[in-house]
């Protein structure tokens, strides 16, 4: 969808307080609003569609508790190496070599 902005005014901004049971979600990424939209489909209590900015941007409210940000540790080369090589084995292919 061509909005007229560009990919730097393309935000998502996440909004919560310690008193609020919600978590408010603007975003214009694609993939986050429609992860968003089938999981208010899903649990219509839990989560709803607030506002469309109508410059291809969603606001949701979801519930506190069903909300979470996950952070993962970077693969040592160790775990990166396994991984290759069992790839290889099952017949995988990943990203070309640089």
């Amino acid at each position: 969808m061509k909005t007229g902005l560009t990919k730097r005014q393309k935000t998502t901004c996440i909004y919560f307080d310690e008193a609020s049971k919600t978590v408010e979600i603007q975003t214009h990424n694609t993939a986050l609003k429609k992860r968003l939209t089938q999981y208010a489909a899903a649990y219509p209590n839990l989560c709803r569609q607030t506002d469309d900015d109508e410059q291809g941007g969603l606001t949701f409210e979801i519930d506190r508790r069903r909300f979470a940000v996950r952070l993962t540790a970077p693969y040592s080369d160790e775990r990166r190496h396994a991984a290759s090589e069992l790839a290889k084995k099952n017949g995988l292919k990943g990203r070309p070599q640089l």
